[in-house]
């Protein structure tokens, strides 16, 4: 019964999670035909005003001119951020490999379990932090690898470090980390256009007000608003991707290692001392098996958060 559980659990996550991960071209089209849409309601040139049922022409007009702009320059920084994920995130993340013979007990660990699911074995890399913690990235066999920090080496036990270990490997087994590198991308993308687009508008509304015009200012606040909503929709979108892959994990770990007791308590540990002090970028902060830093509190925490919260899956770990 618990392995038909974990089966079930994994299906319906995989669905709703390629559906999240969908959405996010759907909201680069979206959202560029709204900034043509809005140039066009509210045009930059003094007196020049557009009637009604001439509205939609020029709309589709404009956006027909600027898609493949808007289209191909995010596909080209997705590429180039896609294959260079890996140097990223170890230069975000201060890690580096762990040698076999440092620590033949990892190894075995990582290795033990990879036999037994028929998996390819990781990389191994380590975060010299005394915090506790863990992560997994790579978008392929090659790249794959599982981060862990001292702190979590040295204060688990050999069971709690085989389920925290099975955790990540679950990731990787469920391409779970290609997932959320793909939505962590994305959100760059809104983030890094945002900010281009934002100075720009700045700078070309200095230049009209010298002028005595306000088409920078029009483009100004068309171009903040558009941003803003990028931003927080693709937020939102990464932030359910990485809570349902939790979830997921964990049921795959306590599969793995028939276990599931194992990673409740090293969870309980992981809790009181999560924070990696290298870590200082929230998308990357997500990878990890419990987020390092400030957590998300009030009303709307539930929506903000990059990881469900640990009493819950704890809860959930206990019941298999």
């Amino acid at each position: 019964m618990q392995y038909v559980g974990i089966q079930t659990q994994q299906s319906r996550n995989n669905i709703r999670s390629l559906i999240l991960l969908c959405l996010f071209p759907c909201l680069v089209i979206g959202l560029v035909f709204l900034f043509c849409f809005l140039l066009v309601i509210f045009p930059v040139e003094e007196g020049y005003e557009v009637e009604a049922q001439g509205v939609r022409d020029m709309t589709m007009q404009l956006f027909a001119q600027v898609a493949p702009y808007a289209i191909g320059g995010v596909l080209i920084w997705f590429t180039i951020a896609y294959f260079a994920n890996a140097a990223i995130i170890n230069s975000a993340t201060s890690s580096h490999s762990l040698l076999r013979k440092e620590n033949k007990r990892v190894y075995n660990l990582v290795e033990n379990l990879c036999m037994s699911q028929g998996m390819k074995t990781p990389r191994v890399n380590v975060i010299e932090d005394n915090s506790l913690n863990a992560f997994a990235s790579g978008i392929n066999e090659r790249t794959y690898t599982v981060t862990l920090s001292r702190g979590i080496i040295n204060k688990l036990n050999d069971e709690e470090l085989e389920a925290v270990i099975a955790h990540e490997l679950s990731h990787i087994r469920n391409r779970d980390v290609r997932l959320l590198i793909i939505s962590i991308v994305f959100v760059g993308i809104f983030a890094m256009l945002a900010e281009i687009a934002i100075r720009t508008a700045f700078y070309s509304g200095g230049r009209s007000r010298n002028n005595k015009g306000g088409g920078g200012v029009v483009i100004l606040l068309i171009v903040a608003l558009v941003a803003a909503m990028g931003f927080l929709f693709s937020s939102l979108m990464r932030f359910a991707i990485s809570r349902k892959r939790e979830y997921l994990a964990d049921a795959g770990a306590a599969g793995m290692t028939k276990r599931p007791w194992a990673l409740a308590s090293a969870l309980r540990k992981i809790s009181a001392d999560p924070d990696i002090e290298a870590v200082t970028r929230d998308d990357i902060a997500q990878l990890f098996i419990e987020h390092p830093g400030k957590h998300v509190k009030g009303v709307f925490s539930g929506l903000f958060a990059t990881h469900p919260p640990i009493k819950k899956r704890i809860q959930i770990l206990e019941q298999f």
